[in-house]
């Protein structure tokens, strides 16, 4: 895995052995950058379940202002660590090294996001759990856009219950990103 554009382009990161987390693969992180990467510059990210950081870090990398990095797991924490310290990213970051519902409580009220990405465990309908929090928080605003990594087969129908509208949703060989905003936006991401 890799960095794929902006300052630490082409820089490897680490990330953990075994199971306890997917990376995100270099092509479906390029194709889902390659989506946002307009929108990127001076934003503030919330990259949530972190894994080693990929995520967040292509952000910074690429003229994000700020990412908060929200990983339970300490192993994968310390990878969050290192990669941050390899690409000579840290100053921009924030690591919260907790359940990700606490972390959202925590920065309730004193960060406003204009990109939150989760990828949580799939199957078990944690994306759900934060999509419902996310409804009702001050961490959201009208132009924040949410992006879920899901399986294929996850169900997203209940969203425009919940407040959001989907915007787009890219399909994948085993897994898909679903792009949300707050009900009432029109522009597509």
């Amino acid at each position: 895995m890799r960095v794929i554009a902006g300052s630490a382009k082409r820089l490897e990161l680490k990330t953990l052995d075994g199971m306890d987390t997917r990376p995100t693969t270099d092509r479906i992180k390029e194709t889902l950058f390659n989506m946002i990467a307009p929108y990127l510059y001076g934003c503030i990210f919330l990259d949530l379940f972190s894994g080693s950081g990929g995520i967040g870090i292509e952000a910074l990398s690429r003229g994000a202002k700020e990412a908060v990095f929200v990983e339970k797991n300490p192993k994968a924490m310390a990878c969050i660590r290192e990669n941050l310290t390899h690409t000579g990213l840290t100053k921009r970051a924030v690591l919260m090294n907790q359940d990700v519902r606490m972390a959202m409580m925590q920065l309730e009220g004193t960060k406003t996001f204009d990109y939150i990405f989760l990828d949580p465990p799939y199957r078990q309908e944690l994306e759900k759990e934060v999509l419902d929090y996310l409804a009702g928080s001050s961490l959201v605003y009208e132009d924040t856009v949410i992006i879920v990594e899901a399986a294929k087969d996850t169900d997203f129908s209940y969203v425009g219950k919940l407040g959001f509208t989907l915007l787009k949703e890219k399909v994948y060989k085993t897994n898909k990103h679903v792009f949300l905003e707050k009900t009432g936006k029109e522009e597509i991401c």
